[in-house]
C-alpha cells in the first residue's frame, strides 16, 4: 500500500492536504512513521512489513521541492500533539516540521485549535492534480475521483485554508508544542 503512495506522489505535480489529528505522511519522521503503521497494523490485524512501509513512506519527501511540484498541507494544532510513539519520536517530529517550513514547494500552514473555522473540520484527505483524493480514517482508504466531489474537497482546504497559520507564526506554534513535550 505505501509502495502505491509513493507511486502516485511520484506521479503527481500538485497536490493539496488537510490532516488535523496527524502528521502528513511525506513529512513524517521514520520513527513516527513505525509507531504509525504499528498502529495501523495492531488495529486492521494484518501482515506486518513495518520496515517497507515506512521506506516508502519515508522516500516520498524526495519530491517535495522537486520537478516543479507543488504542495499545499494544513495540519490540526492536534497533529502537533496527538502522542504518536512517544515524547522522544515526537520531539523528532516536531524538529521535523520545524525545518520543513523552510522547504521549497511546500507550502505549511497550522491551524490552531482555538482558531475560528469556517467549516466542520471533517476528515483528513489529500488531493492529487485535482483528478483524486483520498481519504483516511477508521474504515481504510477512500478513493474520490469524481470531479463534483472533489470539488468539496478543494472548497473544504480553501475554507480551512483562511484559519492557518503560516511561516513565522506557524514556527512559532510548533516551537511551543515542543518545547511543552
Amino acid at each position: 500500500m505505501q509502495q502505491t503512495f509513493l507511486d502516485l506522489v511520484r506521479n503527481t505535480r500538485d497536490t493539496v492536504g488537510y490532516h488535523p489529528d496527524i502528521v502528513w505522511g511525506n513529512l513524517q519522521t521514520p520513527e513516527y512513521a513505525a509507531a504509525m503503521l504499528r498502529l495501523v497494523v495492531d488495529f486492521h490485524e494484518i501482515p506486518a512489513d513495518i520496515e517497507a512501509g515506512v521506506a516508502a513512506r519515508t522516500a516520498r519527501a524526495q519530491y517535495i521541492g522537486q520537478g516543479g511540484r507543488t504542495y499545499h498541507v494544513l495540519l490540526g494544532e492536534q497533529a502537533l500533539l496527538t502522542n504518536i510513539g512517544g515524547a522522544d519520536v515526537m520531539r523528532g517530529q516536531l524538529r521535523r516540521l520545524l525545518d520543513a517550513t523552510a522547504l521549497s514547494g511546500l507550502s505549511l500552514g497550522i491551524i490552531p485549535a482555538r482558531a475560528r473555522l469556517q467549516i466542520y473540520p471533517g476528515d483528513g484527505f489529500s488531493v492529487f492534480d485535482d483528478r483524486r483524493a483520498e481519504v483516511e480514517g477508521f474504515r481504510g482508504a477512500e478513493t474520490i475521483t469524481d470531479p463534483a466531489r472533489l470539488a468539496v474537497f478543494r472548497k473544504a482546504f480553501g475554507l480551512l485554508q483562511s484559519s492557518a497559520l503560516y511561516g513565522q507564526d506557524a514556527r512559532d506554534l510548533i516551537t511551543r508544542v515542543l518545547a511543552a513535550t
